[in-house]
């Protein structure tokens, strides 16, 4: 399997792996950007500092379940996200992570394989944790 295609299949099993992780015994989830609670499938893993950036993209604190309209047609809303990401991890943190927005970052194709083996595993674990 090519680079790009572990990237590709990294970015899926994780993004699963995060909105999982956000959602609720209901089988609901809150966005982190509006608030609003909907059903699980209506979630999307938004990035908090853009994908383009290596360095934080499969990073756990800066990708939460956000909703689409948030997430594909407000940019992220990325003012409300902030504001509920310094509520759920602390102002410090989170400066923490917009320093790290510059940092170089290359994965190696056994990185990614062995970061979809233990999202993989993740998945399976929170699926099922939460009945889902």
């Amino acid at each position: 399997m090519s680079t790009a295609n572990l990237k590709s299949r990294l970015d899926t099993v994780f993004a699963m792996f995060i909105r999982l992780r956000d959602a609720l015994p209901s089988g609901a989830f809150k966005c982190i950007s509006c608030g609003k609670l909907l059903p699980f499938e209506q979630s999307d893993c938004g990035h908090y500092i853009n994908r383009q950036h290596m360095a934080t993209r499969f990073n756990e604190k800066n990708c939460n379940a956000q909703c689409r309209h948030c997430n594909r047609f407000m940019e992220g809303n990325i003012q409300s996200y902030r504001r509920r990401l310094v509520a759920k991890y602390g102002e410090k943190r989170v400066l923490l992570l917009e320093s790290k927005q510059q940092d170089y970052r290359n994965y190696s194709d056994f990185e990614y394989k062995e970061l979809i083996k233990y999202y993989q595993a993740e998945i399976k674990r929170l699926k099922k944790e939460k009945g889902l």
